[in-house]
């Protein structure tokens, strides 16, 4: 599958969707969608056959979904899990999904899910590696993975390569595609000091058939991706020359915590379209009320915590 342009693939602009989420499972069941598609968590639905597969097959029936799994573990020196690839298959057999995605990253050893999205050792033999594992997953699911760029908190210190380096060479090895997120390009980018500009401008834009934009918080010391907030104007300006330069494709809002109503999510996401044509909502980056009294300890008094 060496083939990283994404019209090859025959993977379409979508236009703009929002994640499936519990929340709105009552709200959906009764209202139209009004989004143009979903993004469901493949982990949520994988041996679930009660209230929230009923709910995916009614919603499905309406709109185009995408999977997004959260513990492939690309990146993990562990075998493979097979069991694991084989219910994804059967899932996605079933739903019938425009896509599947998951993350570069690894999440575990010893068969251990440590639920997190860690970073990988950005060096050559890593890239084999996880290009290798690809290959494989690839063929299993008979279709190309698409990959996202996760957020990071640590870099090794053996890393050889930038991560758009190592994207690019790794589209070209495999042919899969990228789910660019801006929102994590702009937290790694703080805190690990690189122009998230100059990051969206390197990597093989014929490859990313989706982005997700989403609220990051500012906890003083470092950012951290929460998708618990508002986007920021930062990351809409990414968002839009990512668009220019992709060529326009599939744009998610990833919301996970403190989640709006449905009716304000989808006024959320309806954002991209004055982006696009150059209107940016003014919203700073979302700052924890810890990081204000770490910063400003005479005004301590007046603050409460982030809940």
């Amino acid at each position: 599958m060496n083939t990283p342009d994404s019209k090859r693939l025959g993977l379409p602009n979508l236009g703009l969707g929002v994640g499936l989420r519990s929340k709105h499972f009552v709200h959906l069941m009764q209202n139209d969608p009004v989004v143009d598609w979903f993004e469901i968590i493949s982990e949520n639905y994988m041996n679930n056959f009660g209230y929230a597969r009923h709910v995916l097959a009614h919603v499905a029936g309406l709109r185009p979904i995408v999977m997004h799994g959260v513990s492939m573990s690309i990146g993990s020196t562990d075998s493979l899990n097979l069991d694991y690839l084989r219910q994804l298959k059967e899932l996605a057999d079933e739903v019938k999904p425009v896509w599947i995605s998951d993350h570069l990253c690894w999440t575990g050893v010893a068969h251990l899910n440590t639920h997190d999205l860690l970073p990988l050792p950005l060096t050559l033999e890593s890239l084999h590696h996880v290009a290798e594992r690809v290959n494989r997953v690839q063929d299993i699911l008979q279709r190309p993975l698409i990959l996202e760029n996760p957020s990071t908190y640590m870099e090794f210190e053996a890393s050889s390569l930038h991560e758009w380096e190592f994207m690019t060479e790794l589209v070209a090895k495999t042919g899969c595609g990228l789910l660019l997120d801006v929102n994590n390009v702009f937290v790694s980018g703080h805190n690990h000091n690189f122009d998230p500009e100059f990051y969206i401008r390197n990597i093989p834009h014929k490859a990313v058939v989706q982005i997700h934009i989403a609220g990051p918080t500012d906890c003083d010391q470092y950012y951290l991706d929460t998708h618990d907030q508002p986007v920021p104007t930062p990351v809409w300006h990414l968002y839009r020359l990512a668009q220019e330069l992709t060529g326009g494709v599939s744009t998610l809002l990833e919301w996970d915590a403190n989640i709006p109503e449905y009716p304000d999510l989808v006024a959320e996401v309806n954002k991209a379209r004055e982006v696009l044509l150059g209107n940016f909502p003014d919203v700073p980056v979302y700052r924890t009320r810890l990081a204000d009294q770490v910063s400003n300890p005479v005004d301590h008094q007046m603050q409460t915590t982030h809940e």
